[in-house]
C-alpha cells in the first residue's frame, strides 16, 4: 500500500473531515487501505496530505 492508494481511497472527500467521516467515505474500497484508515488519530484532517501522513508516521 502507497499514499497513493490512500489518495484514490478518499477521492472526491470534502474537508475538513473527522476519521469517522473518512472511515465513512472510504468503506467499500480496498480492505488494506481500510484498515490503515482505522489506525489514524481519531481527530479532524485538514486535507489528504493530514490523512496520509497518519497512516505513513
Amino acid at each position: 500500500m502507497s499514499p497513493i492508494d490512500i489518495q484514490k481511497a478518499l477521492k472526491g472527500m470534502d474537508y475538513p473531515a473527522t476519521k469517522e467521516q473518512i472511515l465513512d467515505h472510504a468503506k467499500g474500497g480496498d480492505k488494506e487501505v481500510l484498515d490503515a484508515l482505522q489506525k489514524i488519530d481519531d481527530r479532524e484532517y485538514e486535507g489528504p496530505s493530514g490523512v496520509s501522513a497518519a497512516v505513513f508516521d
